[in-house]
This record gives structure tokens, C-alpha cells and sequence, in this order.
């Protein structure tokens, strides 16, 4: 029984020892993958390692879209006072001071599920500070082929960071596309350049050659279109 009791005395610390995780508590989210914590009786600034998500605060950069939502998903986390535990790679902090870490909230990474859920994307991979990055690529992977939320905009989210013409672009094509499965309506631009529409009731509507095709009137109206009466 002695022996036994020796044993788990000798244990116990070495056990303590292997969870180098440092205890902090959270004073502000700065946004999506920034935030504020009390650690060691001093405030610091964290940067989440290896994620990047859209700017939502950003000084001389508008508001990305999901940057906003980012950010919320993080503050609903971690709301000031809650207790958090930083986890550290090699390099402790970047060129600003801000320390570097892995952020550990309900004993779930906070980098792992703003991948899981689509606000955020592998980023700033530099070594030695690699010690999570094919796991964090292989859940990247899982959200961009479930298309969620960077995901859902086509080449918005890329290598080289977030391309915001592509959302104006994909906006354009989006309301190109038409909200039925067969369209019958036509819409023809003749040679004065009038934009005009032709329902399959109208005189014309047999041989006239469609530019676009709409669902409803309304529809025809909104994109500029008038109808062929007048």
C-alpha cells in the first residue's frame, strides 16, 4: 500500500507538468482571431496561430464579409472574465509583441473551431510554429467542400487572403441567375438599345431573340426591362 501510495505521489506532478498550457482570463475580443487576456497580473494581446479570419476592425480595410460574424462567434465564446488557457508553440510572439498561441476555451481549441465552422482560414504558416498545421488543414478541407460560411463565396477565401472583388463579382452572377426552373419570359435589347419584355402572351413573343430570360414581370422590371406596350 506504501509503495503504491509512493507511486501516485511521484506521478501526479510529472502529470501536471505535461500540460504546459497557461491559464488566462479574457478581457475583450479584438475580433475574430485577436483577443485581449489578463495573464500573469499583466494584460497581453493574442494572436491566434496558423487561422486568419475576414477583418472586421481593421483600421484601413472596410469590413470583409463574415468578419463581422467571426468576431460575434468568438465574443459569444468568450465573454469577458471567462477563463481561458493559452497553449504556446515554439515562437512565442510576432513582429507586433502579440503573443502567439492556441487558444483553449471548455477544453476545445477556439483556432480549431473557427476552422470547423467556416469563419477562418489556414494562415500565416511560418516556422517552427507548426505544430497543429496538418490538422488544422485536413478541418479546413471539411468546411471549404461543405461550402460554409468563407466557403459559400466563390474564390473568396484563397492562399494569399481574402479576395473581396470576387464577392462584387459573385453578387453580379448571382442576380443573373434566374429564380425558376424555366423561365418564359423574354428580354430583348433592340436597336435603339431599349431594354424591353415579352411575355408569352405578347404579339411578339415567338420571334423575339432573348438577351436574358426572367421568371416574373417584376423581375424583368428590376433589371432595367420595360414591357412592350407603349
Amino acid at each position: 500500500m506504501v509503495a503504491i501510495l509512493t507511486l501516485i505521489i511521484v506521478i501526479l506532478p510529472a502529470c501536471q507538468q505535461q500540460d504546459s498550457k497557461i491559464p488566462a482570463v479574457v478581457e475583450r475580443v479584438v475580433d475574430g482571431d485577436t483577443i485581449k487576456v489578463e495573464v500573469n497580473n499583466r494584460s497581453e494581446t493574442v494572436r491566434l496561430l496558423l487561422v486568419d479570419t475576414p477583418e472586421s476592425v481593421h483600421p484601413s480595410k472596410p469590413v470583409q464579409p463574415y468578419g463581422k460574424e467571426a468576431s460575434n462567434f468568438v465574443k459569444e465564446l468568450l465573454p469577458e472574465g471567462k477563463e481561458v488557457k493559452l497553449e504556446m508553440d515554439v515562437g512565442e510572439r510576432d513582429k507586433y509583441g502579440r503573443l502567439l498561441a492556441y487558444v483553449w476555451v471548455d477544453g476545445k481549441m477556439l483556432n480549431e473551431l473557427l476552422l470547423e465552422k467556416g469563419y477562418a482560414r489556414v494562415a500565416y504558416v511560418f516556422e517552427p510554429n507548426t505544430k497543429y498545421v496538418d490538422r488544422f488543414r485536413d478541418i479546413q478541407e471539411k468546411a471549404r467542400k461543405q461550402e460554409l460560411k468563407i466557403w459559400s463565396i466563390e474564390n473568396y477565401a484563397t492562399d494569399r487572403g481574402f479576395e473581396e472583388d470576387q464577392v462584387e463579382q459573385n453578387e453580379t452572377k448571382s442576380e443573373q441567375k434566374v429564380s425558376c426552373k424555366q423561365p418564359l419570359i423574354k428580354g430583348n435589347i433592340n436597336s435603339k438599345g431599349e431594354k424591353i419584355y415579352h411575355t408569352p402572351d405578347s404579339p411578339q413573343y415567338k420571334v423575339t431573340k432573348p438577351e436574358m430570360m426572367f421568371c416574373t414581370e417584376k423581375e424583368a422590371k428590376a433589371a432595367g426591362f420595360r414591357s412592350p406596350d407603349r
